[in-house]
């Protein structure tokens, strides 16, 4: 049965959204009209068939709203109630209309026939390919309580270590923007007040007050222009790196850098790892689960080695061979997915590789941020060091004239 949205006046004139299930819109708006309530809008729950309306208007879910209704349909799915009921029951559970809307949407589909996975490809920007391709497996092998519960803690892993970047990440980053602003502050505002006393003087002032009084006055002169000239350099940039050759040749500099490549192949081994482990447990096949875990690995130069390990395991080459063949890959990584194919586990390994180099990324950040607070609290306080000298130099030359 088709669900509908709705928006209608109660009785008092206030507006009240929500979802309901009717064979047609005519239907929709009298059951509204039994409830005492005055429909103004009803309009089929059907997500667009136009690919720019998908990408830009699309629904959107946080990873914890995803994670719970994946757990909750876990629930109703193991307790043998039918896979349409399950989706009614969490839409009618939920607090949020998008959730809602989106589980009544999917649950047309279902009742129209089709499988579960092609309903949720209805919503690209909620149901990536890994968690869609998992459920077709799922549905394929008659599993799809537990696929949904593996699911579920594949979205929440995932979504605990982009916490823990963001939020290791997170001092640096105001601490950076607050030193900015402070500078800039004393640059425009303090230094133009103090430099009227040096007007006075007659004598020449030191080569680095005299920088300073000139950066003062670019700021106040050219501050905005050169604002908007670093907002266009950086959109330039942005734009520039999105085309293929140029983005893969800056992601391959970045696999060079001592500091940043730790990280990448960290972050992205992780990913391919965990993701990879949760397809191949779920029942998809080796070059299908790899070709949709490409797609999670965000270095172009390690999702080529991917691609490339796929063409090479068609050709009868075992994963951990074509890994070690291309680019990024940590050595850890690779013997640990060797030992999983050599023992016939490779989906509990790639679990464990993935635990490892995630545990791994954790000390890095903390070592790497262990270094960089204080060299950011050093670098603040080196400049402002460095303007106020600029400041007294002309005062301590003029008291030892005087003397």
């Amino acid at each position: 049965m088709p669900a509908y949205s709705y928006v209608a006046l109660d009785k008092n004139g206030r507006k009240k959204k929500g979802i309901l299930e009717s064979d047609t819109a005519r239907q929709a708006r009298q059951q509204l009209r039994t409830q005492d309530l005055k429909p103004i809008e009803v309009n089929a729950v059907k997500a667009s068939s136009n690919k720019k309306q998908k990408s830009l208007f699309a629904p959107t879910l946080r990873a914890s709203e995803l994670s719970l209704l994946t757990r909750q349909l876990a629930t109703l799915v193991r307790a043998a109630l039918p896979l349409e009921e399950s989706l009614q029951a969490v839409a009618q559970q939920s607090e949020s209309p998008k959730i809602t809307m989106v589980l009544m949407a999917v649950r047309s589909e279902v009742l129209t026939g089709k499988p579960l996975a092609s309903a949720m490809e209805a919503f690209p920007r909620i149901f990536r390919k890994d968690f869609i391709a998992t459920v077709a497996a799922g549905e394929q092998s008659g599993d799809l309580a537990i696929v949904f519960e593996r699911l579920a803690d594949h979205v929440e892993r995932s979504q605990q270590l982009k916490q823990k970047i963001l939020g290791a990440l997170l001092y640096p980053i105001i601490l950076s923007v607050i030193a900015i602003f402070v500078v800039v502050g004393l640059l425009t505002y303090v230094v133009p007040q103090i430099i009227h006393v040096f007007d006075s003087m007659d004598q020449d002032l030191p080569p680095l007050t005299q920088n300073l009084i000139a950066l003062s006055e670019l700021l106040q002169n050219h501050g905005l222009l050169i604002a908007l000239a670093i907002v266009a350099a950086s959109v330039s940039l942005y734009l520039l790196l999105q085309k293929p050759k140029i983005k893969r040749q800056w992601h391959l500099f970045l696999l060079k850098i001592p500091l940043v490549s730790p990280l990448i192949r960290t972050l992205n081994s992780a990913r391919l790892c965990r993701t990879l482990s949760t397809l191949l447990v779920s029942g998809v096949p080796m070059l299908s689960a790899l070709s949709i875990a490409s797609k999670v690995v965000t270095n172009v130069p390690m999702s080529d080695t991917i691609d490339q390990a796929i063409q090479q395991i068609r050709e009868g080459s075992s994963l951990s061979h074509a890994l070690k063949r291309g680019i990024g890959f940590p050595p850890l990584t690779i013997h640990l997915i060797a030992s999983g194919e050599s023992s016939g586990q490779l989906d509990a390994m790639l679990e464990k590789a993935a635990e490892t180099q995630e545990r791994e990324l954790e000390g890095w950040i903390s070592s790497f941020l262990t270094l960089l607070e204080p060299l950011l609290l050093l670098s603040m306080g080196g400049i402002v060091l460095t303007i106020v000298l600029a400041i007294m130099l002309p005062i301590f030359n003029l008291n030892q004239l005087a003397g």
